[in-house]
């Protein structure tokens, strides 16, 4: 029993070297794999960020509306960025914490 286990691991290990010097003749001649995906993914969340500011926004101006009705919406202040900002016209929104 242990001369057909010791004999069924050296066949094991001889194919598996054998198919690593194979994958390693093919390998330099492979396809390189494609971004496509991830360029997908990226530009799906691009977008998907891109929408979801402008929903955030008019929800804002929505609400603001209803405090004020008719009266001109002032600037949204950045909700993930604490730094300074400029605004060329318009007035910046005070920092609060």
């Amino acid at each position: 029993m242990a001369s057909y286990l010791w004999r069924k691991y050296a066949d094991y290990l001889y194919t598996k070297w054998e198919r690593t010097i194979l994958w390693d003749m093919v390998d330099p001649y492979r396809r390189p794999k494609s971004f496509t995906p991830l360029v997908t993914i990226y530009i799906a969340a691009f977008y998907t960020g891109v929408v979801g500011a402008a929903i955030t926004e008019q929800l804002y101006k929505e609400k603001y509306w209803e405090d004020h009705p008719g009266e001109d919406v002032p600037l949204m202040k950045p909700k993930f960025y604490y730094g300074p900002w400029r605004v060329m016209r318009g007035e910046v929104p005070a920092h609060t914490k």
